[in-house]
């Protein structure tokens, strides 16, 4: 009899991984759970966590992506996709999301019923990455969608909305350049190396032949040719043997005779080395030469922490990754997608100022001998003249010494409405607390590619070294530097409207540079709230790293930054729980919901009851 205490989804959990072992034909197949990206190593299977209410969404999500995942071991042969896999970073994309989708469709031909969940799968990845809001074909991903086209032309089964944009906006293209190599797609279905072939021929087509490297058929045809060549023949014999000896017996006594002046040689060298070492050795400590200093770790937080390059980073203003034009074009949809809520918004806006001001009413010093003349004790001088003047002088309020950093999560998860509210929530969070003489500062994060953009391609050069670490270009934006005035910056929160603006979230990294820039501050105390919709997520870092490297730095950095106490660290976590990272945290389940909390979470920080403090963050005593 299960207790109360069971989780209810783990009937569903275990029932799933059961028809996972099943789909795959791998019955030592492990299968488990997590907030981390799903995947498959070796023969490890890791599929989206379940929550106990198991909603609809996430049990279908959890199918398809088990589906998949089961198809993909069954039908993928990891020698001849590695045999047939190009170098080049845009076609081994290409390559990959062509084999997905092989995958799949010849599953789906003995066990159609995976189609439907693979489509809440795609379905799901799609909405999460804002294909349905890309309009231009430059900012959709040509990878993508050639997969898309591979699965319908397959199964001839129409995609989800989201996919289905994506795949509208490059299929002219793709069906001109290579619609007659795809007119083979059903023969090579069943042959992955007939299929694999058909791939490259077709990145050739879209123009990346230059990313295939060397062909693999060629390279087993040459050395099939080198090692006829290599084998030995008969040698030819002499007529006479006794003429092949001497001509040894001669080239030996040549070899003796020259042996002399090789041993002086030798010598020589010999002398001139221990001489040379002998230099060395005389050489004052003093004077030896200077060895490169190590370099310095990329994390403070973890000296272990690697990042490949950081040739291809970078840290831009949100003014010069868009024209004036195109920022106030974009500011005014942000305005008018959240009309509907500046009311709320405003609301709460008031709500905090009057808070902040309440305790910002003056309290003021008397009678001091300067300052200011104290008005209402000048009846005192006029009874008595020779009473001397009254003064006084205000005290320092608590928090007019402050800065506040917004961090913004600017990763594909976040597009469409939570980064639409968090941006207009930035934008009146900084006017409220300029208002109060706290200065803000608003900033974001995501990388400057999918998949690993530049530094990948750069890895794959190299000749793709074990464990390289962090494995994409960061793109770091600053919207509003906290001495810049909010009229200046406000047309700047319109670039989170900017479409292929998001991609994914290294938040690690991200935390330490806001750090960073917080500790260089002048002011006496210094705030700083992270906004994300969940863990870090860089799919090129992963594939090539433990499952939790990235979280394991968030983590880390986390623990730095606590530990120092330097900087007042919350977090507010948008569908995803984020008190599992940080200490001071909430959750809300509604980005509608995001202004209310940040209010509440800033409000309560410039509390003077400790206590009062301590019940809004969630803090167990007040230190």
């Amino acid at each position: 009899m299960a207790s109360r205490s069971d989780n209810p989804a783990d009937p569903f959990k275990k029932a799933l991984a059961e028809a996972t072992k099943t789909l795959a034909d791998a019955p030592d197949l492990t299968v488990s759970y997590s907030v981390d990206p799903p995947g498959m190593a070796g023969d490890t299977v890791r599929l989206p966590q379940v929550s106990r209410r198991m909603t609809r969404d996430e049990v279908l999500v959890a199918r398809g992506t088990a589906d998949s995942l089961a198809l993909r071991r069954r039908h993928h042969d990891a020698e001849i996709g590695a045999r047939y896999a190009p170098p080049g970073q845009m076609a081994r994309d290409i390559y990959d999301a062509m084999e997905a989708a092989r995958c799949e469709a010849v599953g789906a031909r003995d066990m159609p019923g995976t189609l439907s969940n693979i489509d809440a799968k795609i379905a799901a990845d799609a909405a999460r990455r804002g294909y349905g809001q890309i309009r231009s074909q430059q900012d959709a991903p040509l990878a993508e969608a050639a997969g898309y086209l591979v699965r319908h032309l397959a199964t001839g089964r129409p995609l989800p909305p989201d996919a289905q944009n994506v795949l509208e906006l490059w299929r002219p293209f793709i069906e001109q350049q290579a619609g007659a190599t795809l007119e083979n797609l059903q023969k090579a279905l069943s042959d992955q190396t007939a299929f694999a072939r058909l791939a490259r021929q077709v990145i050739k087509d879209l123009g990346y032949g230059d990313q295939l490297g060397e062909d693999p058929d060629q390279q087993d045809e040459s050395s099939s040719d080198e090692s006829e060549e290599a084998q030995p023949e008969d040698e030819p014999q002499n007529e006479d043997g006794q003429e092949q000896s001497q001509d040894q017996e001669q080239g030996e006594d040549e070899t003796q005779e020259d042996q002399p002046d090789q041993q002086e040689a030798k010598v020589a060298m010999d002398d001139l080395a221990d001489s040379d070492e002998g230099d060395e050795t005389d050489l004052p400590e003093a004077q030896a030469p200077d060895e490169p200093p190590p370099p310095a770790p990329h994390s403070e937080a973890d000296p272990e922490y690697r990042v490949y390059t950081t040739e291809f980073d970078e840290e831009v203003r949100a003014e010069d990754l868009a024209e004036p034009v195109e920022l106030e074009r974009l500011r005014a949809y942000l305005d008018q997608q959240l009309e509907p809520l500046k009311g709320a918004v405003g609301r709460l806006a008031n709500k905090l100022q009057r808070r902040l001001q309440a305790q910002q009413n003056r309290s003021w010093e008397f009678d001091r001998e300067e300052g200011i003349l104290d008005a209402g004790r000048l009846a005192r001088v006029v009874a008595n003249p020779t009473t001397p003047l009254s003064f006084k002088v205000e005290k320092d309020t608590e928090f007019r010494d402050t800065v506040v950093t917004l961090l913004l999560d600017n990763s594909g998860s976040m597009r469409g409405r939570p980064i639409s509210i968090a941006a207009i929530c930035a934008d009146v969070l900084a006017r409220t607390l300029e208002r109060c003489d706290v200065k803000v500062e608003i900033l974001g994060f995501t990388t400057r590619a999918w998949k690993g953009g530049q530094s990948r391609e750069k890895w794959l050069a190299d000749g793709r070294p074990q464990s390289p670490g962090r494995l994409n270009d960061l793109r770091h934006i600053i919207y509003k530097s906290a001495d810049a005035p909010w009229r200046r910056a406000r047309p700047n929160l319109g670039l989170m409207m900017k479409e292929g603006l998001l991609k994914e979230n290294i938040d690690g990294e991200a935390l330490e540079w806001a750090h960073r820039r917080m500790l260089a501050r002048p002011e006496a105390r210094k705030i700083l709230m992270v906004i994300s919709d969940g863990a870090p997520v860089d799919d090129s870092t992963l594939s090539v790293n433990p499952a939790n490297y990235l979280e394991k730095h968030l983590r880390d950095v986390i623990a730095m930054v606590e530990r120092r106490k330097a900087v007042e660290l919350i977090a507010i976590g948008i569908g995803h729980d984020v008190t599992r990272y940080y200490q001071r945290a909430v959750t809300i389940t509604d980005a509608d919901q995001l202004a209310g909390a940040i209010t509440e979470q800033l409000a309560a920080l410039f509390d003077k009851d400790p206590r009062a403090r301590a019940r809004v963050m969630g803090i167990r005593r007040a230190v």
